[in-house]
């Protein structure tokens, strides 16, 4: 099970297939993004997660 963490869609569920993907933990994507935040580079800015693993 995938949740998105952020954002409007913050919550929602993601179906992933059962074998064959390793999604990058919540707890890391939270962190990066926290990071990111931090240094001021989110302001403004629209986020697409490509290498979410589903």
């Amino acid at each position: 099970m995938t949740r998105i963490v952020a954002g409007i869609a913050k919550g929602r569920v993601l179906k992933v297939p059962p074998k064959g993907t390793r999604p990058t933990s919540e707890r890391v994507r939270e962190a990066l993004f926290s990071r990111l935040e931090h240094m001021g580079m989110l302001e403004g800015a629209h986020v697409l997660d490509l290498y979410a693993g589903t």
